[in-house]
């Protein structure tokens, strides 16, 4: 079998961004002296009288783009995901969400898989930030097409945006058209247990599935790629079938994807969850594939999970 496609999200959103500044000189980016890493390095090369290093100021930054946006400017504002949630989090509601500006953070090393950074640049409770924000809309993509694709809606949808990027190059999964904001995609459809994954964890969903099926277990592979608005009919309808979920995600079980299923089945159709993420751990250093081991996010953690949903617990009564 031929090894799949690999390529970075964020590479593929500095190309992106070159192709919407030419389409629209309305259009401006900022960066946290990181445009390197961000690739927003490539916009600025185009467009340098559209580009502005706010230098290491995110809280700044995102009172600059504030104000941008308030001049009727569409924004892109970039740095990792670490200081765009968590440092800049004042700003971003009080200055961004709570006018409604039109302003599009695009971050990218999100998670444990930045790898030798370790804890102080792994961001992994920037999901349960933003999602807490009234109006924020949130959105994990799992590839570089999918990336893509999101980020070129969002810039056609005024309002606030947080869209997570990694930073290795992982596999291409997504081959749609075009993105649908709050529409969840059943990448396969199973009987047994449903698989709500978002980001990079996708794919080891998808992995995680070939290890069931061999043990003769049927799981449906949902890409929750948009967090917030949540695709509620895609997940309930899911749900009933299944009557078992699992949700994956690099991040904390805290207030995630994990945290938004569950709120949403909790009160619609209480069913038994597992939710694989990071519990309680900040990260540390080490190789992306070694910390994945050891924060059990792999095809096999997965797959242990569901195998141990499906025979230990029955799906309740419908």
């Amino acid at each position: 079998m031929a090894s799949p496609e690999m390529k970075m999200a964020r590479e593929a959103y500095g190309d992106l961004l070159v192709e919407l500044g030419k389409q629209n000189e309305n259009i401006v980016v900022l960066d946290a002296d990181l445009s390197s890493s961000t690739n927003t390095y490539k916009f600025a090369k185009q467009f340098p009288e559209r580009f502005f290093n706010c230098g290491v100021a995110e809280q700044n930054m995102m009172s600059v783009a504030a104000g941008l946006a308030a001049s009727g400017k569409t924004v892109f504002v970039s740095t990792f995901a670490i200081f765009g949630a968590g440092r800049a989090w004042d700003q971003v509601r009080n200055s961004l969400a709570a006018c409604r500006f039109n302003v599009k953070i695009v971050v990218t090393h999100g998670g444990i898989s930045v790898g030798p950074d370790g804890l102080s640049h792994q961001a992994i409770e920037d999901i349960a930030l933003m999602r807490a924000i009234p109006g924020m809309t949130v959105i994990v993509p799992c590839d570089a097409p999918e990336a893509v694709a999101a980020i070129r809606a969002s810039s056609e949808k005024p309002g606030p945006f947080y869209i997570r990027l990694g930073r290795p190059k992982i596999p291409i999964i997504w081959h749609g058209d075009k993105f649908h904001i709050g529409r969840a995609h059943i990448v396969q459809e199973g009987e047994h247990v449903t698989i709500v994954a978002c980001g990079i964890m996708v794919n080891e969903a998808l992995a995680a599935r070939e290890i069931l099926r061999e043990k003769g277990i049927s799981a449906e592979i949902i890409n929750m790629s948009t967090i917030k608005p949540l695709d509620e009919e895609a997940l309930l309808a899911s749900a009933k079938k299944t009557r078992r979920v699992i949700t994956c995600e690099e991040h904390s079980v805290v207030g995630g994807l994990g945290g938004a299923v569950s709120e949403f089945l909790g009160e619609a159709f209480p069913v038994p969850i597992i939710r694989i993420g990071i519990r309680d751990r900040f990260g540390q250093s080490g190789t992306p594939e070694e910390l994945m081991k050891e924060y059990k996010l792999t095809k096999n953690d997965i797959a242990h999970a569901a195998e141990k949903l499906v025979k230990e617990r029955p799906a309740p009564p419908v």
